[in-house]
């Protein structure tokens, strides 16, 4: 084991939790066993995005940041440094669940990716991106639940739709508080226009093209992924993954009807009820 130290305060949390995510972690629906494991790879998650969303810290402090947290969860090297505690925590629950730690490694490589690269050339490049940084989530919850790998391309289809949602509602923010644009640059000059239109008041004729671009391929991702709780032995991860499937229809119609430029577009109490319901019942009866 390395003597090496780790930083005292490698993380700077944003606050948010589990209960201000678009879709459930680890809800009632997930087996009641397997919620630890579930919350510990969500507090790794939600700690290394804090790292890279730092807009205190350089780029390169963040990447020592989360170059230790690596190698903390790869080989559980400085295990008596408080600071990598959520990276140890999820190295021994993979372990013990045989689940890869390429699940939490591929996350450092998109966090790390955001510390280097702020801005995307085309569809393609974006979703590289997002099948380290949304992908794994889908891959450590099947493998977390025992099912088929062959199951991972409809798992990757959903995850890299709901990131690309995230994005959507974020575009805003993440270009005002983090110089970061997700949107395609090839689909930007073909609107004739540029990554900073996304602060103006509201949304242009020609951005909205490009977002409606954006979700039109969004939907695509969904119809591929919508056959997914079918797919699965559990039934709760089935329900689980149905709620989240209508979760995503519904937030998909919002950004197509509304104006995220102008106003951070989340999904009512009222909604979220009806998408629980209808996707639980759905799932289970799979």
């Amino acid at each position: 084991m390395t003597t090496t130290p780790a930083l005292v305060n490698i993380e700077t949390p944003s606050g948010k939790g589990a209960g201000d995510e678009n879709f459930p972690v680890g809800s009632f629906l997930i087996a009641k066993e397997l919620r630890p494991h579930v919350a510990a790879y969500y507090d790794f998650a939600r700690a290394i995005d804090d790292i890279a969303d730092d807009e205190s810290a350089p780029n390169e402090t963040k990447i020592a940041s989360l170059l230790e947290m690596d190698a903390a969860l790869a080989t559980g090297e400085n295990e008596d440094n408080p600071a990598l505690a959520k990276a140890h925590k999820l190295r021994k629950s993979m372990l013990e669940t045989d689940v890869s730690l390429n699940h939490g490694r591929d996350l450092i490589v998109a966090f790390i990716q955001d510390c280097e690269k702020n801005r995307y050339r085309t569809w393609a490049e974006l979703i590289g991106y997002c099948m380290n940084s949304a992908s794994p989530v889908g891959r450590f919850l099947l493998e977390l639940h025992g099912e088929d790998r062959a199951h991972f391309r409809q798992s990757d289809a959903l995850c890299n739709a709901l990131q690309v949602i995230n994005h959507l509602q974020d575009c805003k923010k993440d270009l005002q508080q983090l110089d970061r644009s997700y949107l395609p640059g090839t689909w930007l000059s073909a609107a004739g226009v540029k990554p900073e239109d996304v602060l103006e008041e509201k949304t242009s004729n020609g951005m909205r093209a490009v977002m409606d671009q954006c979700l039109a391929a969004t939907r695509n991702l969904l119809e591929e992924a919508k056959e997914l709780p079918h797919l699965f032995y559990s039934r709760r991860l089935a329900m689980e993954t149905a709620v989240i499937i209508n979760i995503a229809y519904r937030l998909v119609e919002e950004l197509e009807k509304r104006d995220p430029i102008a106003e951070r577009i989340d999904l009512t109490k009222l909604q979220l009820l009806s998408c629980t319901a209808r996707g639980a019942w759905s799932g289970f009866w799979r």
